[in-house]
């Protein structure tokens, strides 16, 4: 099964390297938390499986991440895009050193994939081999365990999650309910990395089974 990837893009990047007080309240931020890194990019489930490899790369914690309503095509600003992730750390180098591992993994390791040749039509499926603090947290895993990051267009995902679900040995450990913010849907779910890996497989099949066929039932 072979589908073109679609990469995001990071749009904008700023560093503070010693956050003021209120604004570090604002964040929840603890003493030792000095320093922010602060992006936005055209994709948000992309730029939160980045969010997390940054707190395997380097001393920082996100503290902020959140998608912006309609998605990237309807965004507020030519900078705005998707969504947008803070990351806190107790000094410039290592926020910068996170935000390093921001910028690769959007840039060539996670991706959408195309259904259709106008890329209107597409998918998200990723294996996190070793999760990080960020993904362990959200999905309420142990840090390292493997995850299955699968999102789609509504009806998409809601019927692709059920052939995931059963063709591996894998648990359902967080549910978007389409619609999200960007209006897609989908879910995490944790097994071993290789039944992670074949419940990604079976929930790109069953959705290109719906992009050949969207009304026959």
């Amino acid at each position: 099964m072979s589908l073109e990837r679609i990469y995001a893009e990071v749009l904008a990047v700023r560093i503070i390297a010693n956050v003021d007080v209120a604004l570090a309240e604002q964040f929840k931020l603890r003493p030792d938390q000095r320093s922010l890194a602060i992006f936005t990019s055209t994709i948000d489930d992309v730029g939160y499986t980045a969010l997390d490899e940054a707190t395997k790369r380097a001393d920082v914690e996100v503290v902020y991440a959140r998608s912006f309503y309609a998605g990237a095509a309807h965004s507020s600003g030519p900078l705005s895009g998707e969504m947008i992730g803070v990351i806190a750390g107790p000094s410039p180098d290592e926020v910068k050193s996170g935000m390093d591992a921001v910028r690769q993994t959007i840039e060539s390791d996670a991706y959408f994939e195309a259904i259709s040749e106008d890329k209107s039509h597409a998918l998200y499926a990723h294996v996190v081999a070793r999760t990080g603090a960020y993904l362990a947290n959200e999905a309420g895993v142990k840090q390292g365990e493997p995850l299955a990051y699968l999102i789609a267009p509504p009806l998409e995902a809601v019927y692709g999650l059920d052939a995931a679900l059963k063709a591996a040995d894998v648990k359902l450990m967080k549910f978007f309910g389409p619609p999200s913010e960007t209006n897609f849907g989908g879910a995490l779910l944790t097994g071993s990395q290789s039944a992670c890996q074949a419940a990604v497989d079976a929930f790109k099949e069953a959705i290109l089974t719906i992009a050949k066929n969207p009304t026959q039932y």
